[in-house]
């Protein structure tokens, strides 16, 4: 076995990589720095086993044979999986909130799930009142729901409200005293420090608000949307927004068209792509879920079953991923952990929860149930999502 010391500086190849052959023993009892770079600087012929820290994501990451994963660093106890439920585990915990319930009423209740778990969704607590149709985001630790249709019927009222609570408990969300800049429906995105509003509806605009997590405050202006749009889809990671579909107005047509921002600079959005496996009508009020990596949208409008995928970094169209199992239609809650989408309910009314292993390609499989049947409308957050 050949021993190498590790010092200050490694020499290097021509790809970046320091030459080492054998079987190698690291001794020192500090650290060494791996080769680090952008998205864009990957190797542009990639070996399996190739690691790299990425400049962009922020994170380690490492060449599977066919596409880059990130290392995932947080200890995530798998709970047990045997139990009916999904409160066992210490991993990702995403919450789904508010939505319609049989009849056309609102409804207050927050589910919970552990995503690396299976089983069924337990209570979580109450919005500030029932409401449908708002926007989520969140850090590791605070989660935010913003905007939506509140609880008078029929036709409902609209909110503005922003409202928060603490993802690692349980119980009612709170009145942060803020707004967003009108009183829409939307859908948010965020990474680790500023929360994305966008897609609104009722009306529709192509606004894109922003907040700061942490410290709240009433919504500013970020910037524009290609295009004005309500009703989309929204991905990211630590450095860019993703908005993908929706509905256009005044015609109410469904758009493919996906958009990006850089999440810490402001301004408007500039075109990435389209849904490419969807119809050429476009669509809206699908699910979406994240990695730092890649970008997930599943289901629709049309009741739907496709699932695209997108690498997050690039421009260029989405590809086919696989099927929703059971779930079909629109409007429904979903949430990621570095691993796994969620899916869950949509229209027609269901409790169905599905998940995917997002690194790969393939079809959704059950997870458990939500707590009643109910679509949930634009509303899924977790502590583990892409732009974390």
């Amino acid at each position: 076995m050949s021993r190498l010391n590790v010092g200050n500086l490694f020499n290097e190849n021509e790809d970046g990589a320091p030459v080492v052959s054998g079987i190698s023993t690291f001794s020192s009892p500090n650290y060494f720095v791996p080769p680090s770079g952008s998205t864009a600087q990957r190797p542009s012929s990639p070996g399996e086993g190739m690691i790299r820290f990425n400049t962009d994501s922020g994170h380690l990451e490492y060449y599977t044979g066919e596409l880059w994963v990130d290392v995932i660093t947080n200890n995530n106890e798998l709970g047990n999986q045997l139990v009916t439920n999904s409160a066992g585990g210490t991993g990702t915990r995403g919450l789904f909130a508010g939505g319609y319930v049989p009849g056309g009423s609102s409804t207050d209740q927050v589910d919970y799930i552990t995503v690396e778990t299976l089983g069924n969704a337990q209570d979580f607590g109450n919005l500030v009142d029932a409401r449908n149709g708002g926007g989520n985001c969140s850090d590791r630790t605070r989660a935010l729901h913003a905007g939506g249709r509140g609880p008078t019927t029929p036709g409902g009222s609209d909110t503005a409200n922003i409202t928060f609570t603490t993802i690692a408990s349980t119980g009612d969300y709170a009145d942060s005293g803020f707004d967003l800049s009108a009183a829409v429906g939307c859908r948010g995105v965020s990474n680790s420090t500023r929360g994305l509003f966008g897609s609104f509806h009722m009306p529709y605009q192509d606004t894109i608000d922003y907040v700061t997590i942490q410290s709240l405050g009433n919504a500013q202006d970020f910037g524009n949307l290609t295009e004005v749009r309500g009703y989309g889809m929204a991905v990211s990671s630590p450095v860019r927004a993703i908005f993908a579909g929706g509905i256009e107005t005044p015609v109410n047509y469904g758009t493919n068209v996906i958009d990006y921002v850089t999440i810490a600079s402001t301004g408007d959005a500039q075109e990435f792509g389209d849904l490419a496996s969807n119809s050429s009508a476009g669509t809206y009020s699908g699910g979406n879920a994240h990695n730092s990596t890649r970008g997930i949208v599943g289901g629709g409008t049309g009741y739907v079953q496709k699932i695209d995928f997108i690498t997050i970094a690039t421009t260029g169209n989405s590809l086919r991923f696989g099927d929703l199992d059971v779930l079909t239609g629109s409007n429904k809650g979903s949430c990621s952990s570095p691993t796994r989408g969620i899916f869950a309910g949509g229209t027609p009314n269901v409790d169905i929860i599905e998940y995917i292993t997002i690194s790969a390609t393939g079809n959704a499989v059950d997870f458990g149930d939500l707590q009643q049947v109910k679509r949930i409308p634009h509303s899924g957050v977790s502590n583990g999502h892409g732009g974390l």
